[in-house]
């Protein structure tokens, strides 16, 4: 448009889609179609051949429909890019919040047709991800594309609100469970029919309820039959999508919520029904009638240790004395008992050990920490290894121009995968560092050992050593690994949780929360503490404060902090945080991922301490979060029936493992 020239007003006919917020309400039959070539708003799903069956032979069955409600990531820095064709070594530089660099730049090269060698991409230090920055989306392509066209470097900085509306959430499942149990206790079956909030379109939050909450359904108990149907449903919402558990929140929250519902129902402690269904550590490693490969597991150990460290007995005696006086703050004790699952992608990590000729390393892992302390962890692994001083070592990341290929971090798999790697690595170069004294010494290599001052010397003749200066005299020391595991590892625990119910408000106050979760061998007691601190912050959070809303026309109503409510340091309290140690054989270090354990156990621990307080008002479940509005009106209406029937949709699903194959037979 030349200047001076009028701007033409082109009116356009727009036909707003008709808005579905409810994922139940996608499945009716007469529900509004998002796609309507499609003919359904139905994303995927599965069910097994006679789900049924599950429960035939229980002597009583507990039933619940269950909301986990949908959830924002709200990292503390939200999504942010820089693209800048102008460097003079790349064509393409690009610095980038992300998770996963080099998963970043091969998604990059794809859409825009470069070689991996003529694009950097650098993830600086990087404000929390959780799930939620783990690959590109819309606004990097954009941001990409109009640098490239501009031919100039353009940024992208999203705002709080953007990154409310715009990332995916997660959670979002509605979910009817039934337990079949003998009277004694035992149980006998379980039948799941879950309903996944896919959201606007499908893609990997769409599968989370699919996969992984069926995977992990059963948690840690000895139910010999697992009855499983599951449907993913297309909302006109934000797509779906991993965050700080990805599905595997879910499946505790319902196991657990359900097992307490069987205890009220046999009038049982709910930790003795527990204890009277674990999975026998005698059986381990097992695969679950789910198809989940334990490795290893004790979940009797960590749940030992919260009921003596949180003085079970004593909270049970105060809650009675509360409730025979009538006191309107009512004492709640909730229990939940965990397993998850960690580094569940399998594949492979790449790390490596540098050491130079002034004895100083450089440490290398494809891991991308965000706030999970890798430097740290990873400069430990060598300082032991190698007898080099921490102070010596330099720990280089997420950058793909010296980092030559690593799979990022997600699923709680950086120390097990990338630790693992750096460690063989490191034993890689304290051989080749052995050889080298060896022959300085005269001496045979497998007499030479590496002494705790960090010397090398000959076995049984401690006045002839060598140090690292003269080991290097020759050139620098180098070992890089891709270090494969065979499969996932499934950390686990037991969190006890008290809070306080003012049953004339519905306000609930959390008391004290003990987190016993065990992540096989500890690196860094510290980093782990940390982790085990964030994720029961997140958990709680779940359980008491925080929920994604729509209105009736699609429109969000949870757009700021203001309306969306995470909790500040005000609303939370001191957490009591310990841990157990059961090594996995799964790898060379013994460890399994912590980075997600907390959140899953504390949010049902809660969410059953609310309900246990509220037990003498014949409350018997309150849904996600719970609120003091809901649980206000869970005492004025004195509970009800947590259960009807799910919606007709499963019947036609496909069978798993059936009727779904690809072109090779295979499933």
């Amino acid at each position: 448009m030349a200047d001076g020239d009028a701007a033409e007003l082109v009116e356009v006919d727009y036909d707003p889609l008709p808005a579905v917020v409810d994922p139940e309400a996608a499945l009716a039959p007469d529900a509004e179609l998002q796609f309507p070539e499609l003919g359904s708003n139905v994303a995927g799903g599965l069910r097994v051949a006679d789900g049924a069956a599950a429960l035939d032979g229980a002597e009583v069955v507990v039933r619940a429909r269950m909301v986990n409600q949908r959830l924002a990531v709200v990292p503390m820095e939200g999504n942010a890019i820089l693209a800048d064709p102008t460097t003079g070594d790349f064509p393409l530089t690009v610095h980038v919040s992300t998770q996963m660099p080099h998963g970043f730049r091969n998604q990059l090269v794809g859409i825009f047709g470069y070689e991996q060698d003529q694009v950097r991409v650098i993830a600086p230090h990087v404000g929390g991800g959780f799930g939620g920055k783990a690959g590109m989306i819309g606004e990097h392509t954009a941001t990409i594309g109009a640098a490239r066209a501009l031919g100039r470097p353009v940024a992208w900085v999203e705002t709080r609100s953007e990154n409310l509306q715009s990332m995916p959430h997660s959670r979002g499942q509605i979910a009817y469970y039934e337990l079949g149990l003998t009277r004694e206790g035992r149980m006998t079956g379980l039948r799941c029919r879950v309903v996944g909030d896919a959201g606007a379109y499908s893609g990997f939050g769409g599968a989370l309820p699919i996969h992984q909450t069926y995977t992990m359904a059963p948690g840690v108990y000895d139910i010999p039959k697992v009855g499983y149907d599951v449907v993913s449903a297309m909302t006109t919402t934000t797509p779906m999508g991993a965050f700080r558990g990805a599905g595997r929140p879910e499946a505790a929250a319902h196991i657990e919520r359900l097992v307490d519902l069987a205890a009220a129902e046999l009038d049982l402690d709910p930790a003795e029904l527990r204890r009277r269904n674990f999975l026998d550590p005698a059986a381990f490693p097992l695969v679950t009638q789910t198809g989940a490969h334990y490795d290893v597991g004790d979940y009797d150990l960590p749940l030992r240790e919260a009921l003596r460290l949180g003085n079970y007995e004593k909270l049970r005696e105060e809650q009675a004395a509360r409730r025979e006086s009538g006191d309107p703050v009512q004492l709640g004790i909730g229990l939940a008992v965990y397993v998850e699952i960690t580094a569940g992608g399998g594949g492979s990590e790449y790390g490596s050990v540098r050491v130079h000729p002034d004895g100083t390393a450089t440490v290398q892992a494809g891991t991308s920490a965000h706030g999970q302390g890798h430097a740290t962890s990873f400069a430990m692994l060598v300082a032991d290894r190698l007898g080099i001083p921490f102070d010596n070592i330099r720990y280089e990341q997420s950058d793909t121009a010296s980092v030559p290929r690593g799979g990022g971090t997600g699923g709680s798999r950086s120390l097990q995968m990338g630790g693992s790697a750096v460690r063989v690595a490191a034993d890689d170069v304290r051989a080749q560092a052995v050889r080298r004294a060896a022959t300085l010494l005269e001496a045979n290599a497998d007499d030479v050992e590496l002494t705790e001052d960090g010397a090398f010397g000959v076995v049984g003749v401690p006045s002839v050593t060598v140090s690292w200066e003269q080991v290097l005299a020759e050139g620098e020391i180098f070992a890089g690994v891709d270090e494969k595991q065979e499969g996932a590892t499934f950390p686990f625990g037991a969190h006890l949780s008290v809070v306080e119910v003012d049953t004339e408000t519905g306000r609930v106050t959390p008391r004290s929360h003990l987190a016993v979760d065990d992540c096989g061998r500890i690196l860094n007691p510290l980093l782990v503490e940390g982790q085990q601190h964030g994720g029961l912050a997140q958990g709680i959070a779940q359980a008491l404060f925080e929920e994604v809303l729509f209105d009736a026309d699609g429109n969000p109503i949870t757009g700021t902090l203001a309306d969306y409510h995470i909790p500040t340091a005000a609303d939370l309290f001191s957490f009591e945080a310990v841990t157990t140690e059961t090594p996995t054989p799964m790898n060379v270090l013994g460890a399994k991922g912590i980075g997600e354990s907390a959140t899953i156990g504390s949010t049902p621990a809660v969410q059953n301490a609310v309900i246990d307080a509220l037990a003498p008002f014949g409350v018997t479940h309150i849904d996600l979060p719970c609120t003091p509005e809901r649980v206000w009106r869970a005492v004025q209406s004195g509970g009800g029936d947590p259960w009807r029937e799910p919606p007709a949709v499963f019947a036609d699903l496909p069978v798993r493992g059936a009727d779904i194959e690809d072109e090779s037979g295979a499933i």
